[in-house]
This record gives structure tokens, sequence and C-alpha cells, in this order.
């Protein structure tokens, strides 16, 4: 029998996180509050299958099936009988408490309930259920189909079974994960890119040195595939400073103080590759 996954966001992340799926053989529903982000989300999906396809990378007849198996929707109830639900929305407590709230009533006792959260502690978002122990953290990273590493975030109350169904079907679509024991605010990735982030922000506001030059640095001198500015606009400025906000309110740690620069370019929307601008051109 065919595994089911519900995906909830059909966002950059929550399409990602179909596409690989559908890829891997899991019968997908796709949801998202409106008609038009579930066709932004399937159009950016079907052209990623594309791109594989005219590399070589994938069959086209594999891709023509894996689109088939995604449907897209409205509805939160088709989520229910869903083996495993991922939530892949905006990074707001009370938007997720929404979500896991309702998924709570609607999917299978059986059913495990994962967010991609970044930064959000997974205990917080649990809160919002009945059953906080079948939910986990499942941090996928961008471009999902690209990138191989997904953080999975032990909460308070989450059980060992969760955690090895949420390895299970990581695993299953292709990935490699880490396991975060305990659930602190950003867990290990998004903290340490965050730390890294903050510091080259302030070096690049201050005058230290250029974008470029701090990029640099870390490629040719720690070995970095992309310097943290560079990530930061692939990212998203914005995603970002929700990412060190969050972290420093449940922290407290100045470290993660997101500095004044990165409140000014969100509000003034250079948020990185997405609009054209952030610290370099596009």
């Amino acid at each position: 029998m065919a595994r089911k996954l519900a995906v909830i966001g059909a966002g950059l992340m929550g399409s990602g996180i179909a596409q690989v799926s559908a890829q891997a053989g899991w019968d997908v529903v796709l949801r998202d509050v409106t008609d038009e982000a579930l066709q932004r989300g399937t159009d950016g999906i079907k052209a990623s299958y594309d791109k594989f396809v005219s590399k070589g990378r994938l069959e086209a007849h594999d891709a023509d099936a894996a689109l088939g198996r995604i449907t897209a929707t409205t509805d939160l109830d088709a989520a229910a009988d869903a083996d495993i639900v991922v939530e892949a929305v905006f990074e707001k407590l009370e938007v997720k408490h929404e979500i896991f709230r309702a998924l709570d009533k609607i999917v299978r006792p059986e059913t495990v309930l994962a967010s991609n959260t970044s930064a959000i502690p997974i205990t917080k978002i649990a809160a919002a259920t009945e059953h906080p122990e079948r939910v986990v953290g499942v941090h996928f990273f961008s471009p999902v189909p690209m990138m191989q590493l997904v953080e999975l975030v032990r909460g308070y109350k989450t059980s060992d079974a969760t955690l090895a169904t949420a390895r299970e079907f990581a695993e299953s679509v292709g990935k490699t994960c880490i396991v975060v024991n305990r659930d602190v605010a950003g867990f290990v990735t998004t903290r340490l890119i965050s730390a890294l982030v903050v510091e080259a922000t302030k070096l690049y506001e201050s005058g230290v040195a250029t974008a470029e030059d701090i990029d640099l640095a870390c490629k040719l001198g720690f070995g970095h595939a992309m310097g943290p500015l560079a990530t930061a606009d692939l990212t998203g400025v914005d995603i970002l400073l929700h990412a060190t906000s969050n972290i420093y309110t449940e922290s407290q740690d100045e470290k993660f103080a997101p500095p004044e620069l990165m409140r000014r370019m969100v509000d003034a929307g250079d948020i990185g590759r997405k609009s054209g601008q952030g610290f370099y051109t596009y």
C-alpha cells in the first residue's frame, strides 16, 4: 500500500518537500489556503522536474508519475488519512498553533505531525495538541531537492516511535539525518548560521570589510561552499531576521541579536535573491 504524506504550505519549502517525496513514491497531498499559492507551488515542482529531465537526472516518465502522485487542495481535511503530516508555513507560532490544533482533530491517532520550522522550539508547537508525543521537528533545507541534510528535533514529549517514523520518512526521500536531542530554539544548524550571519553583518555594517571579502574569507579560510552573506541572500534576509529574532527572544543571548542593518534591509524590501537586492545585487 502506498504511503501517504500531507504537506501544509505550498511555498518554496513545502513544494520542495512534496517534490522529493512524490519522486520517492509517496502519495502527496499539498495543501495551502489559496488556489493561487497551490498553482505557484505545483508550477515550481513541474519546472524543477523538467530541469532534472533536461539534465538527464530523471526520466520523463518518472517525472510524470511523480507529478501524478501530487494532489493540490485548499481543504485541510484532505490530510485525514496521511501517515505523516509536514507543516511548512510561515515562521509564526500563532499560525502553526492554529494548524496543529486543527490537525490534531483531523488525523488518525497514529499519524505523526511534523514541523519544518527552523527556529521555533518543537515543544511550543506541540503544546497546541492533545498528543505532543507525536509531534516532531523535521527541518529540511532549501532548495529541498538539492540539499542532503534534515534535522530531526525531539520536543520535550516526542516519543521514540515518533522520532523513528520521522527518520524513516526523511531517509526514504533520500536525506541524511542528524538528531537534535534537546529542544533549544534554532536547534543546531540555525543557531550556527545565525551566529555567523549576525557577526558577518556586523563586520559589513561597520565597514571592516566588503561583503565579497567577508564571504571569500569563509570560503577560502574555512572551506565553506558559500559565504554567510551570500547564504543570507539565498535563504532570504527576512527569513534569517525572523530566525535570529526567535532565537534571541528565547535565549537572550546577545550573539543572536539581529543587527540594525538586517532590520533596515527587510524594511526596505532588500531581502536577497527573491527581491533582486540583498547584500548583493541580482
